[in-house]
């Protein structure tokens, strides 16, 4: 059974960072996109970075030139590095990965949640 276990997430200021990380494990024959996703109180979740298993990245708009999005696929591991934060980040961080299982076949999976707040 693949597992995704998040760290990293807390109480931050504004304009401050913080570091997130995925760890995946479990019976992973191959990982293709790994993603960060948030869901703030009251509002749907929206896809936050994405990046293929080739290093290709794409991000939301409004965080765009803050935060960095990378993965150490040795250690089969997604980061996402949040520099200059704002209170409109806090929100609950999802790590997202679609992965190919042995012997269950290729799979959406997610992790249980990191709660990230920025807040003087």
């Amino acid at each position: 059974q693949v597992q995704l276990v998040e760290s990293g997430g807390g109480l931050v200021q504004p304009g401050g960072s913080l570091r997130l990380s995925c760890a995946a494990s479990g019976n992973i024959f191959a990982i293709y996109d790994m993603a960060w996703y948030r869901q703030a109180p009251g509002k749907q979740r929206e896809l936050v970075a994405a990046i293929g298993s080739g290093g290709s990245v794409n991000y939301l708009d409004s965080v765009k030139g803050r935060f960095t999005i990378s993965r150490d696929n040795a250690k089969r591991t997604v980061f996402l590095q949040m520099n200059s934060v704002k209170p409109e980040d806090t929100a609950v961080y999802y790590c997202n990965a679609d992965v190919f299982e042995s012997r269950v076949g290729r799979r959406d999976h997610w992790g249980q949640g990191t709660q990230v707040t920025v807040s003087s």
